[in-house]
């Protein structure tokens, strides 16, 4: 199958975005509502399923947040779906839920229900019907999304509520990008990122699935570790090849305001910063989904090499 003809130029390609799109979850809390965002024209169109972070505002952890992400992947020809996970806030569950306040195993379940009911997505969006790739399916997640991201990509952990092994791997995903995400547990946390039992133990040794892991090289995240910002190359330096590494140099816990259009808590704004992220991650994921395609190649000459250089890579 020939990779279709995608779009460089975000400025330009119109984007149809859809939500909120319902799907049922009677063992959920709440039923799974998700965002749609593709190309207004092409067909076989790959999907990247994006998970949110956690944080303080109320809609960027949310269908309604990563706009700058969502939307770029999506002028560029990705099908780009969204959930609302349980931590929104948006949401306000009951926080003596025993999974609160973080849902980290049905984080990882609300993308496996996606992939199961995609043709409820497709009738939800009828311009989108018989325009999905779903043999070409990729997870993006920013910070706690990169969890999420990691879990789905292979990554295991030891249920803190009755210690039995999870293993939440979906195999209907070929390639990921994990953005500010948690690296290891034990003495690498902060006596607060300890009381999240579900962080102590994660395992990168079996997140076996290709992957861009990026991290900014001002990402202290203290509130969660002591290690300073190489914490958040740990999904990288703990997990097997086929991994990429994208440091980015004076970028913190936004990578420069990817969580959405002028958030207030990105302190670290830089529109130029955003744009690199968005062609380098959308690079990596054609080059990911379309073996032999140049895009991941040709985006590290041009933004990480030289004087102008935003960052880094490194590849195993």
């Amino acid at each position: 199958m020939n990779a279709p003809t995608l779009v460089a130029d975000t400025s330009n390609a119109p984007v149809l975005s859809v939500s909120p799109i319902v799907l049922p979850a009677p063992d959920r809390a709440v039923d799974l509502q998700v965002r749609v965002s593709a190309p207004v024209t092409g067909s076989e169109l790959p999907i990247i399923l994006l998970s949110h972070g956690h944080g303080f505002s109320n809609n960027l952890s949310s269908l309604n947040g990563y706009g700058p992400l969502a939307n770029s992947w999506a002028a560029r020809g990705f099908v780009v779906i969204q959930p609302t996970h349980l931590d929104s806030k948006t949401l306000s569950l009951d926080s003596a839920d025993p999974e609160a306040p973080l849902y980290w195993r049905s984080r990882a379940e609300d993308m496996t229900r996606i992939l199961d009911h995609l043709d409820a997505v497709e009738a939800a969006v009828p311009q989108l019907n018989g325009r999905l790739d779903r043999s070409r399916v990729a997870v993006a997640g920013h910070s706690m999304g990169g969890h999420t991201a990691s879990l789905l990509l292979g990554a295991r952990l030891t249920d803190p509520r009755d210690g039995t092994p999870v293993n939440l791997a979906e195999p209907r995903i070929r390639a990921g990008v994990l953005l500010a995400a948690p690296g290891r547990g034990g003495d690498a946390l902060s006596e607060y990122a300890k009381s999240y039992g579900f962080f102590q133990n994660t395992d990168f040794s079996t997140m076996t699935t290709q992957a861009l892991v990026v991290a900014g090289d001002r990402d202290t995240s203290e509130h969660l570790t002591v290690r300073g910002p190489q914490w958040h190359a740990d999904p990288y330096v703990l997990s097997p090849g086929p991994k990429s590494l994208l440091t980015l140099f004076d970028a913190e816990h936004g990578l420069g305001g990817i969580s959405g259009y002028d958030a207030a808590e990105t302190t670290d704004e830089n529109p130029r910063r955003v744009a690199a992220v968005q062609a380098l991650t959308w690079a990596y994921l054609r080059s990911a989904l379309y073996p032999g395609d140049s895009a991941w190649q040709t985006a590290c000459a041009e933004l990480t090499s030289g004087a102008e250089a935003v960052g880094r890579v490194e590849s195993k």
